[in-house]
């Protein structure tokens, strides 16, 4: 996956519909936004997939390098302590995922790790760069095949930490940092949100 490319500036259209999402704290508790979140992650059979904890700024600065956290935007403090408030609520109502699985973004693997443990890391979860600023088909189509098979996994569900973008073009809605969406296979390769999660900053 390149990664000495950055989001190019002249894509303002994309960048205005999503805006409302960016560098937003999540919103405020679980249990009141889904009660039947729960329910849905112990039944198994879904994803679910988080946008990573809040990352002050938006886009990564000129020349940024995949592996190298201090050439990335990465997460502040209050996105390292939401992003442990993401597990401990999981650890409080005992659900533990089969699987998680990261971005190769420093803030995605930090997310992942300060919520849960060190990720598998999975390149169709990356952030779109350069321009259009969308996830490419080849990525879209690993995604889509991927919750389709977790759909046939009773009693299991992996957690994804990705970017607004790849939640946007997966799934065709807007999240805040932090937020999660419990994910299954939907109709005409968009994934169909059951339940969101998200947890103050």
């Amino acid at each position: 996956m390149p990664s000495s490319l950055r989001p190019d500036p002249a894509a303002p259209s994309r960048r205005t519909l999503l805006g409302a999402g960016l560098g937003l704290a999540a919103l405020p508790g679980w249990a009141a936004q889904d009660a039947n979140a729960q329910a849905l992650l112990r039944k198994g059979g879904v994803v679910v997939a988080f946008r990573h904890a809040l990352a002050p700024g938006t886009f990564d600065p000129p020349g940024f390098r995949l592996g190298d956290c201090s050439t990335q935007r990465n997460l502040s403090d209050e996105g390292r302590a939401q992003a442990r408030r993401m597990g401990e609520w999981f650890r409080t109502h005992q659900l533990q995922p089969a699987k998680v699985l990261s971005s190769p973004w420093c803030r995605c693997i930090d997310s992942a790790t300060l919520a849960f443990s060190p990720p598998e890391v999975w390149p169709a979860l990356g952030s779109p760069h350069g321009a259009p600023e969308t996830t490419g088909a080849r990525h879209l189509q690993e995604l889509q095949q991927a919750l389709t098979a977790a759909a046939h996994r009773p009693g299991r569900f992996e957690a994804w930490f990705t970017h607004m973008f790849v939640l946007s073009d997966l799934a065709q809605t807007s999240v805040s940092s932090g937020e999660g969406l419990i994910l299954a296979p939907g109709r005409g390769g968009t994934a169909q949100v059951l339940a969101r999660l998200a947890v103050p900053a």
